[in-house]
């Protein structure tokens, strides 16, 4: 194996220096201002600019420590310019006359490697983490010498169906040879409602979710709009879920996340982010963005990528597919740079994790669940994006064999999606609007936040860094603005606090979930209050065909109303036709759970299915969507080590046929066990990680997860 391991690196070295070398020669022909007299004097300012990184980087990474990432990336820019200049001017045979024609230079060089590299079928992200192979301690013996570790990545918004089509379409290579080969399996667990990322992602690094209904939701007490990827709002949430305990406290290590899982290292995490915590030390970026070319190579494919979606758009709309929504704007470039530019810094950073050997790593991968709510649930747009999905975990299993530790993987997704034409698209107007005309108030009594703020996350989080300024509202108000009302007034926290006295409502969305709230009207509102003060509301919603049913509370408790019948939650009582019949058999469990939250709306508004078809109608403008019921959005994915068996006590056969996973606190108490047998995590008792100090959390009484298995 070391023998393998070392004729790859000789190779990467040699392939890099080959194809740098190339390039410098194409340069010289093309840039003015750049002359080389011999050939060889470009492997010279090859191997001289890997030295001058290697001499900058101690340089720079004190500045970049007090910056942030932004800094880091600017930083490691201009230490790429430097380097470069520096080489060409050094170099005997070679003459550059500007800086001007420097930057030129290091930008067809970067355009050569991804060409050469991409003819001669290389793995791309091999490039990315060449030094930290080369830095990473070898294992120095078998396998059994080595501590064990794990690394968890999150495909987000994998459902199980679609895994297993990209199986068999080719797709995921590397998830597919584990399956064949017999290393891993594949099993479904469900995500209850909401399934959506903050609740899903609570509940698997922190072991609980409640208290979370939906992606936003409006808190009476506070008088404004909660907001799970605002990094205040994450650090709230995280502060009252958290004990110190989860999945990744005692030396644990949580890159792109909503949550910390109280990890030690936080990297791009949004409860992290605000409150001066910031996305971590910006030397552990440093080497990403100061790497020669890396950082030039990605942004020529994020170029690439951002062409790529023009192509694929314009395509669907002259095929006539549908369901589908506009794609275009700001969108083009957030998936450009969640697809290239994110994804890169995401394997550099856990690749380091990896070589400082911590023993679990928790990634959450975006680029799947991003391009599905634009294009689709399994069109090619997302499947391509999950292609690349597969090649970064190939490119950490390969990472991996170099690493102090023996990491085991599992591959996990918080939810699925489903898929559909919007609510909007159906019925003519918005949830806001309907709810509007039907408790008779104007525009200016009804706040409504049912934009597509969740899909700027971690573009989001990574700006939130930049110093002096705050790239949440950036992002989520200046750049993408919520329907905030019908005049698109401020933010939704402003909005919110000031939401209109009198009768004025709440409206937002969850995917195929709308939430509907009565500032005015104090706790959560029973149905026959509503009826007296809005006669209107509840039945009107019920006549449109594209609502499924609503749940509101009662003298009887929560009660879930179709058109034709009524679902009592508490005690399973059915009176005329079942309005859950198509959403599976946990449907009243998962809704009565979401309403006894002191948190829930006043009515929640869920779309109806169509089983023929496998589509919900989202209330945001996106054609794949999750958070409620119906479909593939509740069948999640969990692929884990053969050796690692599921405990039967864990299991939940209620549901049918087979028995599964049934939550994301059940699945971290899962992955808990799992780790405690393996040795990573400590035993009863001790709340740390096998060899590290546990770290003390704020207290919180809930089930101790620790004598789970």
């Amino acid at each position: 194996m070391r023998r393998t391991l070392l004729a790859r690196d000789v190779r990467d070295a040699v392939l890099g220096a080959c194809a740098t070398a190339a390039g410098l020669l194409l340069a010289s022909r093309v840039v003015a201002g750049l002359h080389v007299e011999h050939w060889w004097s470009t492997l010279a300012v090859a191997l001289l600019v890997g030295a001058l990184d290697t001499a900058l980087r101690p340089i720079l990474r004190p500045a970049a420590m007090r910056l942030g990432v932004p800094g880091a990336m600017v930083l490691g820019v201009l230490g790429q310019l430097v380097g470069v200049h520096v080489s060409l001017i050094l170099v005997p045979g070679v003459d550059v006359s500007s800086w001007a024609a420097s930057a030129a230079t290091l930008g067809v060089v970067a355009l050569v490697l991804v060409v050469v590299r991409w003819l001669l079928g290389a793995d791309d992200r091999d490039y990315l983490v060449a030094d930290l192979l080369r830095r990473a301690r070898p294992a120095g013996g078998p396998s059994e010498g080595r501590r064990p570790g794990l690394v968890v990545v999150q495909i987000d918004g994998l459902g199980y169906p679609t895994l297993r089509h990209a199986i068999a379409s080719g797709d995921a290579p590397t998830l597919a040879g584990w399956l064949r080969r017999g290393s891993h399996r594949a099993e479904r667990w469900w995500s209850r409602v909401p399934s959506t990322t903050p609740a899903a992602q609570a509940g698997l690094l922190h072991g609980t979710n409640d208290g979370i209904p939906a992606f936003r939701w409006y808190d009476k007490a506070a008088g404004r709009l909660v907001v799970t990827n605002h990094p205040t709002d994450a650090a709230l949430v995280e502060k009252r879920l958290s004990d110190g305990r989860g999945l990744l406290a005692g030396g644990g290590a949580a890159v792109s996340t909503m949550f910390s899982g109280d990890a030690d290292t936080s990297l791009m995490v949004m409860s992290k982010a605000g409150g001066g915590g910031g996305l971590g030390p910006g030397g552990a970026y440093l080497r990403f963005f100061a790497r020669p070319f890396v950082l030039a190579r990605a942004l020529m494919l994020t170029v690439g990528e951002i062409l790529k979606e023009v192509g694929q758009s314009r395509r669907q709309r002259s095929r006539r597919v549908w369901p589908r929504v506009p794609r275009r704007g700001a969108y083009v470039l957030l998936r450009a740079v969640t697809n290239v530019l994110l994804r890169d810094l995401n394997v550099a950073l856990v690749a380091e994790q990896m070589a400082r050997g911590a023993p679990v790593v928790f990634v959450d991968l975006v680029d799947y669940d991003e391009i599905a709510h634009h294009s689709g649930v399994a069109r090619r747009e997302a499947l391509d994006a999950l292609a690349g999905v597969d090649a970064a975990i190939g490119t950490l299993e390969r990472f991996a064999e170099r690493c102090p530790r023996e990491y085991q993987f599992v591959v996990l997704s918080d939810h699925g999606q489903s898929q559909g034409p919007t609510f909007a698209q159906l019925a003519g107007r918005s949830l806001e609007d309907l709810v509007a005309e039907l408790i008779g108030v104007d525009g200016g009594q009804l706040v409504s936040a049912t934009g597509e703020e969740e899909v700027w996350g971690p573009l989001a989080t990574f700006l939130t860094d930049v110093p002096g300024g705050s790239s949440t509202r950036w992002a989520a108000g200046a750049r993408h603005p919520e329907r905030l009302g019908r005049n698109r007034r401020g933010d939704g926290h402003r909005a919110a606090r000031d939401a209109a006295p009198g009768d004025g409502a709440v409206v937002a969305a969850s995917g195929n979930v709308g939430l509907v709230w009565f500032p005015a009207m104090p706790g959560r509102v029973p149905v026959e209050a509503l009826a007296e003060r809005f006669p209107a509301l509840v039945p009107g919603l019920l006549e449109r065909p594209e609502v499924g049913f609503l749940v509101v509370d009662s003298a009887r408790g929560p009660l879930a109303v179709g058109p034709h019948g009524v679902h009592v939650l508490r005690d399973g009582e059915v009176r005329g036709a079942d309005p859950l019949v198509a959403f599976g058999p946990w449907a009243a469990a998962d809704l009565l759970r979401v309403c006894s939250m002191p948190e829930s709306p006043d009515v929640l508004v869920h779309s109806a299915y169509d089983e023929q078809a496998g589509e919900v109608y989202a209330f945001e403008e996106l054609v794949g969507s999750h958070g409620g019921l119906g479909g593939d959005q509740n069948h999640a994915v969990l692929l884990h080590p053969s050796v690692w068996q599921i405990d039967p006590d864990l299991l939940d056969g209620s549901g049918g046929d087979e028995a599964v996973l049934r939550g994301a606190d059940v699945v971290f108490r899962q992955l808990v066990a799992w780790t405690r047998r393996a040795g990573i995590r400590a035993g009863p008792g001790e709340s740390g990680t096998a060899g590290q100090s546990p770290r003390r959390g704020p207290a919180r009484a809930r089930e101790d997860v620790e004598g789970a298995g």
